[in-house]
């Protein structure tokens, strides 16, 4: 049955041909047409007939694909009239769909693959209208992944005269195969011999993508130290060529010193002895060098260091001079060195004149000297008891007294390195004979008899004095202090007065005597009033009251006699009145006061208020007798 149905197909094909001669078919369809992997594809097919009169009632449509450079082809669907029929056992089928309107129709592809770039024949048979067939080649485009760039991990040295191996660079998976440049710093790199050379790989993925793998190598320079690599993929879609850029990579380059640069590192500003200095060398290449340090008076024989720095710990002056740093080549010859003074600072102890301990003859005079070798200029300046008393290399004690004695500190510094300093001292010792404290040979002195009276003698010298005394006038004295220093003897004795008094103050040394003499005169002890007794107080005041009663009776005598005779008028008897209450409270408030006197003392002196009352009897009597 399927025999006889092709055999019937074939037979109408031949028929078809045949009478094409009769009648034209027009066909339209882009040659070529682009699409994404995954994406539909429409290839669409216009045809028209002319040299007919009319339409042709039956068109037979077919759709064949083949691939590029193969001369065989595939049908993948059929139509006429009455049937659309898509091939079985294809590539397409399941995939495909045709679409028909009044111009044509239209071969939809979809979900397309790599294995889709091919050529599609659209061929339509209008019996006696003729025949026609075109063909549209469709594009399938997969962008790869990003490019992958990878530098060499070794050191390039810039002796190698050929081109190095710099890095690689991959794409994968991208469709058509894509392309790959490469640049250095921006700039794009062409393959030149001797300089440039660029190395390709392409590998075809059993899924029909393109990988490629790109190697550069290229004659390195020094300056290219600093220099960044990067490779450029370039790859097409549709309509378009797009381009996308890898990372950007350093490679290391090794290149021989030829500069060298030498400092001291440590420590800040001038060295004085026992700094630890740390003298620091660097130079250009890469890798960094092995430095060799010597100093210039020995320059075979390496100093101890560690990588780029030479440690000198606890430095003196010994170690001042020149000190070189050094780079061998492969050779063992030396490249490059560079040189640095290194001047270490001192101050040596400081040497006084006279040292330690001198003595000194009241009234001599003395120059000190105080000096210290050293590298800087120096500064001195003397002090005694933390008080300045100099200033400069020497100290001139002139006229010396015991205030003179002492000990006299040097400083000594360096302005321009102030932690560098020293001192030194001499005590001075000046001799002579016994000096007591006081301005006065003799001291007069009064002390009431009976009591006790402290004496004090000090006295300045050297050698020490000691002090004795002598007491004459009181057997009863005795030594109650006695104390000495470096500079002083102090003594003091304490002494019974009871009569007048002559105390000596001897003090001696083998330079000399000296005396203080004390006169004390007793005063004798004054003999205080009898107490006032209660009893006497009493009888007192009994006294006075019968001197006032008498008084009162006096006035009263006269004051009737005068009023008699028409010499007072009765208005005087309102001041009598007066008048003897007057004398009744003066009396009254005297007992008051003696008794409180009695209970604050008992040696007061008699109340004067007798006085007053008898001075105003007195006045009355001379009045009545006139």
């Amino acid at each position: 049955m399927a025999f006889h149905r092709g055999a019937f197909l074939l037979f109408l094909h031949i028929f078809l041909l045949n009478r094409s001669v009769w009648g034209k078919v027009e066909l339209t369809m882009n040659d070529n047409l682009e699409a994404y992997l995954g994406d539909p594809a429409e290839i669409p097919c216009h045809y028209s007939f002319t040299g007919v009169n009319e339409e042709p009632s039956f068109v037979i449509i077919q759709w064949f694909v083949r691939s590029a450079g193969n001369g065989s082809r595939m049908r993948i669907f059929y139509s006429d009239v009455n049937q659309q029929i898509v091939d079985n056992n294809t590539d397409y089928t399941g995939r495909i769909e045709v679409t028909s309107d009044q111009r044509g129709n239209t071969l939809l592809i979809q979900n397309v693959q790599l294995s889709d770039e091919k050529e599609f024949f659209c061929q339509v048979n209008g019996q006696e209208a003729g025949n026609a067939e075109r063909k549209t080649h469709l594009r399938v485009f997969a962008p790869p992944e990003a490019p992958e760039i990878e530098g060499v991990t070794n050191g390039i040295s810039v002796s190698n005269t050929m081109p190095s191996k710099v890095a690689s660079c991959e794409v994968r998976n991208g469709f058509p195969k894509p392309n790959i440049t490469w640049y250095k710093d921006s700039e794009p790199l062409v393959p030149k011999v001797g300089q440039v050379n660029v190395i390709i790989l392409v590998t075809r993925e059993f899924r029909g993508f393109y990988s490629v793998q790109s190697t550069l190598e290229y004659r390195i320079l020094k300056e290219d130290k600093n220099s960044r690599f990067s490779c450029e993929v370039s790859f097409s879609v549709p309509g378009a060529i797009r381009t996308r850029m890898s990372q950007s990579i350093n490679v290391t380059v090794h290149y021989p010193t030829t500069m060298m640069e030498l400092w001291k590192d440590s420590p800040q500003g001038l060295v004085k002895e026992g700094d630890t200095v740390e003298l620091r060398c660097q130079g250009d290449g890469n890798p960094p060098p092995i430095f060799i340090f010597s100093k210039e008076q020995e320059p075979d024989v390496p100093l101890e260091s560690r990588d780029d720095v030479l440690i000198l710990p606890s430095v003196s002056r010994k170690d001042s001079g020149i000190y070189q740093c050094r780079v061998l080549d492969s050779a063992g010859q030396a490249e490059v060195k560079e040189e640095i003074t290194l001047t270490v600072h001192y101050l040596d102890p400081a040497v006084v004149v006279p040292k330690d301990l001198e003595y000194m003859n009241q009234g001599e005079n003395l120059v000190a000297s105080c000096n210290a070798l050293s590298s800087l200029k120096t500064v001195t300046i003397w002090y005694k008891e933390g008080k300045q008393v100099g200033h400069g290399n020497t100290l001139h004690l002139n006229d010396a007294t015991y205030e003179t004695s002492g000990q006299y500190v040097c400083e000594v510094t360096v302005p321009s390195l102030p932690s560098l300093h020293t001192n030194g001292s001499v005590h001075i010792i000046v001799q002579g004979g016994p000096q007591l404290a006081g301005v006065e040979d003799e001291i007069q002195l009064e002390e009431v008899a009976g009591r006790m009276l402290n004496l004090s003698c000090e006295a300045r010298g050297h050698p020490l004095p000691s002090i004795t005394w002598s007491i004459t006038g009181s057997q009863n004295w005795q030594e109650v202090m006695s104390k000495a220093n470096d500079h002083m003897t102090h003594s003091m004795v304490s002494i019974k007065i009871n009569s007048d008094v002559s105390a000596v103050c001897n003090a001696s040394n083998n330079q000399g005597t000296e005396v203080k003499v004390f006169s004390i005169k007793a005063i004798p002890r004054v003999t205080r009033t009898a107490p006032f007794s209660p009893v006497e107080g009493s009888g007192v005041i009994i006294v006075v009251i019968i001197l006032c009663l008498l008084l009162l009776a006096f006035l009263g005598s006269v004051v009737y006699f005068l009023h008699k005779k028409g010499k007072i008028p009765c208005g005087r008897s309102g001041k009598q009145e007066i008048t003897s209450s007057t004398c009744l409270r003066s009396s009254g408030q005297h007992q008051r006061e003696a008794h409180q006197r009695r209970h604050r003392r008992g040696d007061e002196e008699q109340p004067k208020e007798r006085g007053r009352c008898a001075a105003k009897s007195r006045e009355r009597r001379e009045e009545s007798s006139q």
